[in-house]
């Protein structure tokens, strides 16, 4: 069930130092403005509201107050797990050091699950930035109060629950799957919808209030947070080895299901770049990550930092592509 919004939203952070300087008064000396840092636009591939939303934003934010950059400007481009976003990103990028695109495990598992043209090879992967665990959640009104409740209801008539999480292969889908596989549930019966992003899932999961079609949700933690600090959402499980700090939750591992996943997100630039400029988005993402509005931001969303970058991230990347196809040809998800 995935949607595809009807045009491509464009939010912009910062006022150029052209235009600023155009707008003064004459009596005013231009000069004495600072040079504009570099300006840069983030596409996030997925619907608002979501994690790379939440990332790309993130990041706009952080370069901005930091001076890293003069002005970023966010494109959501929604649709099959990102790449849809992806493959517009490779062919109208190409040679452009100001474009970047988020992306992530979503991202890996989605290419593989659509059979994408257009994989990461194609684009020019930067860096590693976040990973946060995955939230297993319903309404607060559903009488699903623990995952024993759950998985229960699972093995009882694994049809009867019904998962809402992000695209076909990604991390959502494969941890419900192996949610299901630990507990002695066949994971191929499991009944999952797909959503352009967190913010979709959740807006299902509101909209059900535990009484119609969708009884549990499944993405990133930051994804849910503010609907179960607010009492829309209980939350049941946390997918990551420690409980997540603010949350009166258990791992899933403590809750009996032995599956730990972490959901984490990179920033890529586009294709056909020298090496000077490859170079340089790099150094501008160094400096992002080591920036004190980043570290808020990071605190604020409840990700942790997991920045890597060149060959060691290269290699990353190139084993966790091995690893979810693994993953997806195991549980029988491709």
């Amino acid at each position: 069930m995935l949607r595809l919004a009807p045009a491509a939203l464009r939010f912009r952070a910062a006022l150029p130092a052209t235009l600023l300087c155009a707008a003064l008064p004459a009596t005013l000396l231009c000069a004495a403005l600072p040079a504009a840092a570099a300006d840069y636009t983030i596409m996030a591939p997925a619907a608002p509201g979501g994690g790379w939303d939440q990332t790309a934003r993130a990041m706009q934010g952080a370069l901005v107050a930091d001076g890293i950059a003069g002005t970023v400007e966010v494109v959501n481009v929604p649709g099959a797990g990102g790449t849809v976003g992806l493959q517009q990103f490779y062919r109208q990028a190409k040679g452009d050091p100001d474009a970047l695109i988020v992306g992530g495990s979503v991202m890996v598992g989605a290419i593989i699950s659509n059979h994408s043209p257009i994989d990461l090879d194609m684009v020019t992967p930067i860096a590693r930035l976040t990973g946060e665990p995955e939230a297993i959640v319903v309404p607060a009104a559903s009488d699903v109060e623990t995952m024993a409740d759950l998985v229960t209801r699972m093995k009882a008539d694994p049809q009867w629950v019904v998962w809402a999480g992000g695209s076909l292969g990604g991390p959502d889908q494969i941890l419900a799957a192996e949610v299901a596989k630990a507990a002695g549930v066949d994971p191929t019966q499991i009944d999952y919808l797909a959503y352009a992003g967190g913010g979709e899932a959740l807006a299902a999961l509101l909209e059900s209030g535990g009484r119609a079609r969708v009884t549990v949700g499944v993405s990133g933690l930051g994804e849910f947070a503010d609907a179960i600090r607010a009492g829309q959402l209980r939350l049941l499980a946390v997918s990551g080895a420690a409980r997540a700090a603010g949350f009166d939750a258990p791992t899933l591992r403590e809750a009996g299901i032995d599956v730990t996943l972490e959901n984490w997100r990179m920033v890529a630039a586009a294709p056909g770049l020298t090496a000077a400029q490859e170079q340089a988005i790099a150094a501008d993402i160094a400096r992002l990550a080591a920036s004190e509005a980043w570290r808020s931001a990071l605190a604020a969303h409840g990700w942790t930092d997991r920045y890597l970058a060149g060959p060691a991230f290269a290699a990353e990347l190139r084993d966790e592509v091995a690893r979810t196809r693994q993953i997806l040809n195991e549980l029988d998800l491709r």
